[in-house]
Parts: structure tokens; sequence; C-alpha cells
């Protein structure tokens, strides 16, 4: 979700960063940790946005597959 706001409800209306926001500022997904990209919610739900480039730039597709890529290398 490139506005990121798929978790907004269960995080009681925070933002959250998302893990290709992140990957970006650390350099790489590789450099981030599970921590660094899950918040705790609403009855303790774990979220996480993916996020994807800005509309009309990019493959939002392969921003979900690098977000789950991480997720699962990560044991999430």
């Amino acid at each position: 979700d490139p506005k990121a706001d798929s978790t907004r409800l269960i995080l009681h209306a925070k933002a959250q960063d998302t893990i290709l926001s992140l990957a970006a500022e650390a350099g790489s997904v590789e450099d981030l940790e599970i921590e660094d990209v899950m918040k705790i919610g609403f009855r303790d739900i774990r979220c996480v946005e993916s996020g994807g480039p800005e509309p009309g730039v990019g493959c939002a597709g392969r921003g979900v597959i690098t977000s789950i890529n991480f997720l699962e290398e990560n044991g999430a």
C-alpha cells in the first residue's frame, strides 16, 4: 500500500514507516531487522507496511515482493 495507511486504525491512528522507506534510509533491506519495521497495535496485532513507489513511478509489485521476502527471511 503506497499510502501506508492499512494499519492506521489498528495502531490507533499512528503512522507507520514502510519496509521500503526504512530500507532506503538504511541502505538496503538487508540492513533492517524485523523490530525496525513491526509495530504492535490493538490486541497485540503485529503490523507492517510494505510501501511502494509513488504512483506512476516504478512497479508496486516489486515492492510487495521485496517486503514479503524480507518478512519470510526474518521468520514473520
